[in-house]
């Protein structure tokens, strides 16, 4: 599995307006909601909140992965979301969130929640240079060619 193959430009959102936790999880799920691949907004946005409220999901250097399980969501749902100028959210290193991976599985399959969770950290740490790449991208065509780029790389 690869998240190249689940991410695509629908899922995509470059310019996050955000200036909090609560309104950046509010724009990317809205933004899923405007192009149709959600259907229950308020719904995700409360057990993200939830998921948050355990503690933080970012991961620190300007990373993290809000992410939550619920019953009406058949396929994953991958959601990449890049803020030049950076969100307070709760980091251990104390540094704001500029790149997104929001995540939305099914609750009947918790074993894919995991390895996408997995997937996602083993891009992280394996491409140092991934996250200046995603800032610097100007398109979603060039954040998912981006991500495609380092998961290869990762393969050879």
């Amino acid at each position: 599995m690869r998240l190249s193959n689940i991410i695509d430009e629908k899922t995509i959102l470059l310019d996050i307006k955000a200036k909090s936790k609560a309104e950046a999880i509010r724009e990317m799920v809205n933004y899923l909601k405007k192009n149709k691949l959600i259907s229950r907004p308020e719904e995700v946005i409360d057990k993200l909140e939830q998921r948050e409220s355990l503690g933080t999901t970012a991961l620190g250097e300007g990373v993290a992965i809000p992410h939550c399980k619920v019953k009406w969501v058949s396929n994953p749902i991958v959601l990449v979301g890049i803020t030049r100028q950076g969100v307070p959210f709760e980091a251990p290193d104390g540094r704001p969130v500029n790149i997104f991976f929001l995540l939305i599985t099914s609750l009947e399959d918790p074993s894919l929640n995991l390895q996408i969770l997995a997937l996602i950290a083993q891009l992280i740490k394996k491409s140092p240079e991934l996250k200046d790449k995603l800032l610097q991208a100007r398109s979603q065509a060039e954040v998912r060619e981006t991500i495609k780029r380092q998961e290869e790389k990762q393969i050879e």
